[in-house]
């Protein structure tokens, strides 16, 4: 008699990936963005925003969550990727792109990807993929 083994699959831990498009983050100031961005995370989320925050805010925010580790319970940090198209455009195109941007307030040709640490072990980008590996 043969007996078959059990495979363990480990604890699966829950987490929810949430969308967020650049118009809920447009009217709020720095301190909101960062703030809302927090919360998403801290509530064991995976965060898609379309765009990108400012260069200052993306600094602030991985201080902010660095100050975190230690004082908020079970929380390692965040990962955080932007991913953009290639800048290959001609002059007009180029031009286009940045009175667009310029009109919204943000680059819409990007997505941000920012996840707990618990979460996310590491996001590779490729120009024609982007590998998010997840923790168990």
């Amino acid at each position: 008699m043969v007996k078959k083994r059990k495979k363990k699959l480990g604890k699966i831990r829950g987490f929810s990936i949430q969308f967020m498009p650049h118009s809920e983050i447009r009217p709020l100031n720095s301190d909101q963005r960062i703030r809302k961005v927090l919360n998403i995370v801290l509530g064991n989320n995976l965060l898609l925003l379309q765009g990108m925050l400012l260069p200052e805010e993306e600094t602030r925010l991985i201080g902010d969550a660095m100050a975190m580790i230690g004082h908020v319970k079970n929380f390692k940090g965040i990962e955080l990727a932007v991913v953009a198209g290639n800048n290959n455009d001609g002059f007009f195109s180029k031009m286009r792109k940045g009175l667009a941007n310029a009109l919204s307030g943000g680059d819409l040709g990007a997505v941000t990807i920012i996840g707990p640490a618990t979460i996310v072990k590491e996001i590779k980008r490729n120009p024609k993929k982007i590998e998010l590996l997840l923790n168990k």
